[in-house]
């Protein structure tokens, strides 16, 4: 990296951190991050546990955030339903980044191909997202491998849309015409050149797409086709204490509170991203 690039990206983080949200949605992943990595030392009971003599006890010194009508420990699965939240989004993020990209540059580079794969893509994107999901979850089963492959399946076609569009306005760029110029082949300025000029709306559209997984995965679960039900998923949780909401609403608060927090950081932080990475924007400012 050149001296002109570290000085670059010292200008960007400067700027992303001088907006509040942003910092605030950095603080508050990198403390479910924490909670997630560390789940063990933190919960304070086994998340599977079940008492039956401590059922839907209110939160107190014993259990933080109260029980369930199995008497499990509300804090402890909350904790280690971070963990699950967590490996559900950087997974699908990382799948659909390497495909959706992929898919994108060809499509936004070759011509013949680009009828053809966003024919296919605009197709599932027609379906509603949560049917989609539950369609394929009904044929592949209820497990984590399976709700990732899901997730992945249908917002590949999000991050591919957003590449090609870059693809398209990178492709009509002076560099890409002197790289020609100097002999550089079609698949060299695919997979090398353009690539580095599309990094931001990739990054950027990786967070957004994090904050739905977040939110599609609590949803299949509430609903009975996601994580198996003794899972320590938030989704389970929020569904497990539908039924006894008035008398015993800490089931679904702390749960509910999590994907909020956790969905609302996301969001700031992709919010911070486009402000600084988004040339537009710079220009603007």
């Amino acid at each position: 990296m050149t001296q002109t690039e570290k000085s670059g990206s010292r200008r960007t983080l400067e700027k992303f951190m001088k907006n509040p949200t942003a910092v605030f949605g950095v603080i508050v992943l990198l403390v479910m991050f924490i909670m997630a990595v560390f789940a063990g030392p933190i919960a304070t009971h086994d998340p599977l546990e079940i008492n039956p003599g401590d059922r839907l006890m209110a939160p107190g010194a014993q259990h933080w955030f109260g029980t369930d009508r199995m008497g499990r420990d509300i804090f402890s699965r909350v904790v280690y339903g971070s963990r699950i939240s967590l490996v559900i989004g950087f997974s699908v993020v990382l799948l659909t980044s390497f495909f959706g990209t992929f898919l994108g540059l060809v499509s936004g580079y070759f011509k013949r191909l680009d009828e053809i794969i966003m024919r296919i893509l605009d197709g599932l994107m027609a379906f509603p997202g949560l049917i989609l999901m539950i369609m394929i979850m009904a044929v592949l089963g209820r497990s984590l491998v399976n709700v990732i492959i899901t997730l992945a399946i249908v917002y590949t076609p999000r991050m591919a849309r957003v590449v090609r569009g870059a693809v398209l306005v990178q492709k009509e760029q002076t560099y890409i015409e002197a790289a020609r110029a100097i002999g550089a082949g079609a698949m060299r300025i695919l997979f090398i050149h353009i690539p580095r000029n599309c990094i931001a709306p990739i990054i950027i559209q990786g967070t957004m797409i994090f904050a739905y997984v977040i939110l599609a995965e609590s949803a299949l679960s509430f609903l009975g086709v996601g994580m198996p039900p003794e899972t320590p998923s938030w989704g389970v949780v929020i569904s497990s204490g539908k039924v006894f909401l008035r008398r015993a609403p800490w089931i679904c608060f702390f749960s509910g509170m999590s994907i909020s927090l956790c969905v609302l950081a996301l969001n700031s932080i992709g919010d911070g991203l486009r402000d600084v990475l988004d040339p537009r924007l710079n220009r603007k400012g």
